[in-house]
């Protein structure tokens, strides 16, 4: 039998297997040539596997709950009760004492602008931050609210319709998560802007023009919370038509 070089025999098969490191796996060699004749550089041994690890730990060091987004959250979680304390410190109607509390709800309400842009922005949404938020948010504006209520310096009714309704539509939103989620929209953006000045001015020991203004802020605010709070009724209840009409169709699509 005439023998064959092994070079010959093992064609582009031989190439492809290339030599094999010294952990005794097939490595890539540096370059190979295509069908074509063109000359196609691959990866040294590891080198792909290396750089997808450090890709991977670069997502896992961004997605963890130390992040600064988070921290922001957990700084405004903290600043309830410290707000609480110097809102009713003195008799609650110290004008030194209320400016303090008013730094520490600016404080809250700034965070509260930065934590979710930053999420967003550099990727550290994680659990913690989707449950923790919300609650920071809805914890910093109901203390407020009650503080003032129970000093006689808000009605009680303006503050039933204000937590009611955020209250209702995070309950709202978990109701119909599975049919999809309802959008932030520009009005609930403002409705939070206002609210957040309105409850400022209130927690401030203002008078004259400027406790009159904060008044008609305020007023505003009640009229945004509840006008807002009818659209994301009317946005659940869209999306969850759609959805059981969506779930209809493929379960007929499915039997057909």
């Amino acid at each position: 039998m005439t023998g064959v070089p092994a070079s010959a025999a093992g064609g582009s098969g031989a190439r492809r297997a290339g030599p094999r490191g010294p952990s005794g796996a097939a490595q890539e060699p540096a370059e190979r040539t295509t069908p074509g004749g063109a000359v196609e550089r691959g990866a040294t041994e590891g080198g792909a596997a290396g750089r997808g690890g450090k890709i991977a730990a670069a997502a896992v060091n961004q997605a963890s709950v130390w992040n600064v987004a988070n921290l922001l959250t957990m700084l405004r979680l903290l600043l309830v009760p410290a707000f609480v304390a110097l809102m009713l410190g003195n008799g609650g109607y110290d004008p030194a004492w209320r400016s303090f509390a008013w730094a520490a709800f600016a404080v809250a309400m700034i965070t509260d602008l930065f934590d979710g842009h930053l999420a967003r922005t550099y990727n550290l949404v994680t659990d913690f931050g989707k449950i923790a938020d919300p609650i920071a948010d809805k914890a910093i504006m109901g203390a407020a609210l009650i503080c003032l209520s129970a000093l006689d310096d808000l009605p009680w009714w303006v503050t039933a319709v204000i937590l009611g309704r955020e209250l209702g539509i995070t309950v709202l939103r978990f109701v119909v998560i599975r049919y999809g989620v309802i959008p932030a929209s520009r009005g609930g953006k403002l409705k939070t802007l206002t609210q957040g000045v309105a409850v400022g001015m209130y927690v401030l020991a203002l008078t004259g023009p400027l406790a009159t203004l904060r008044f008609w802020v305020m007023a505003a605010a009640v009229v945004l919370t509840v006008v807002t709070g009818l659209d994301y009724v009317k946005q659940a209840i869209v999306l969850r038509r759609r959805g059981i009409a969506e779930r209809r169709a493929a379960l007929k699509e499915s039997e057909g």
